[in-house]
């Protein structure tokens, strides 16, 4: 059992207002208020494009503050939509800029995509994880296919099975930042 609330950095993945993946973390926060303080970022346009050469020695402040966020935080949350099989390229963007870091190294991560399809996207979202070595297991990824049928205008998860693997999930993560 943890004693003191963990902090939590989560990332939206979408470049829409009101996504699928915000809906579902409202859902996150409200469900874990408890045991998580929880950080949302949802704004991946505000990061300049990836630079190699500013990366080490002279990064942007706007990138400062956002790895700032990831080290500062106990566990990672990423919650994309998928685009054209692939994951949003405002994600991967800011996932480029920690590559020369050791940011996500073992860093306990959750990984939901939630999209129409999203299979393609979710894999390449686990290989640039793993890539940047983030610590997460099958059961911190959940894949929510057909996403816009499974939450309400409200945000509410009304399909049962959705709703019972998003609790499974959220068990998986707390286990994971033990």
């Amino acid at each position: 059992m943890m004693t003191h609330k963990k902090n939590i950095f989560i990332i939206i993945g979408s470049a829409s207002k009101h996504s699928s993946g915000e809906k579902l973390i409202d859902n996150f926060i409200s469900l874990t208020k408890d045991v998580f303080d929880v950080i949302v970022f949802n704004d991946l346009r505000s990061l300049p494009h990836f630079d190699p050469e500013l990366s080490i020695d002279e990064p942007p402040q706007t990138i400062k503050a956002f790895r700032a966020s990831v080290d500062k935080a106990d566990g990672i949350i990423i919650a994309t939509p998928e685009y054209i099989f692939s994951i949003p390229s405002g994600l991967k963007n800011a996932i480029e800029w920690c590559v020369s870091t050791t940011l996500f190294t073992d860093k306990p991560t959750g990984l939901i995509t939630a999209s129409a399809q999203g299979k393609k996207g979710h894999e390449e979202l686990q290989l640039v994880m793993k890539t940047v070595m983030a610590k997460f297991t099958n059961e911190t990824t959940l894949l929510i296919q057909g996403v816009k049928g499974k939450i309400n205008n409200d945000g509410k998860i009304i399909d049962e099975q959705t709703l019972s693997a998003f609790l499974t999930f959220i068990e998986a993560y707390k286990k994971l930042l033990t």
